[in-house]
């Protein structure tokens, strides 16, 4: 994935409960933010951060989603504890974070796995890549993410 290229397309069901595909959103911009799994401490500081400045990212004309490999019922019960106010989509088989590369392998406790690695990207107005954050730390990401946001086309 290269700046300025369209970002990879998908289809995942979401908990709005429809199916979502990125080109719905053509026209506005998106961050879209991978994170490892529903109601673990960092991915929920990471969905908070994120809910409480949504007004900001609204006011920038973004829209935000969150995808997970974690089922739709696990992320209505994840909006509904914390009040998200966006939408979570469910990437079951890995197959759009395997199109994002954030599908990697990951060691914790000596044991090897596959699993996201956090990322966030910047989707402009077109569809195009407009920026990445990988293997992200959460201290200034959300500020980082929404200067992104201010300015892409």
């Amino acid at each position: 994935m290269k700046i300025g290229n369209p970002a990879p397309a998908f289809l995942l069901p979401a908990s709005t409960g429809e199916s979502i595909a990125l080109n719905k959103f053509v026209g506005e911009k998106v961050v879209l933010y991978f994170y490892p799994s529903d109601d673990t401490p960092t991915c929920t500081k990471q969905a908070c951060a994120f809910r409480d400045a949504a007004p900001d990212y609204r006011a920038a004309g973004a829209v935000i989603l969150g995808i997970s490999t974690d089922s739709v019922a696990s992320h209505d019960k994840f909006i509904a504890k914390y009040k998200l106010p966006f939408i979570l989509l469910a990437d079951e088989d890995h197959a759009t974070c395997q199109k994002f590369g954030v599908w990697q392998q990951k060691t914790m406790f000596g044991n090897t796995y596959m699993g996201i690695v956090r990322s966030t990207f910047v989707i402009d107005t077109r569809g195009r890549l407009a920026a990445e954050f990988r293997n992200i730390r959460l201290k200034g990401h959300i500020e980082k993410v929404l200067d992104a946001v201010r300015t892409a086309s």
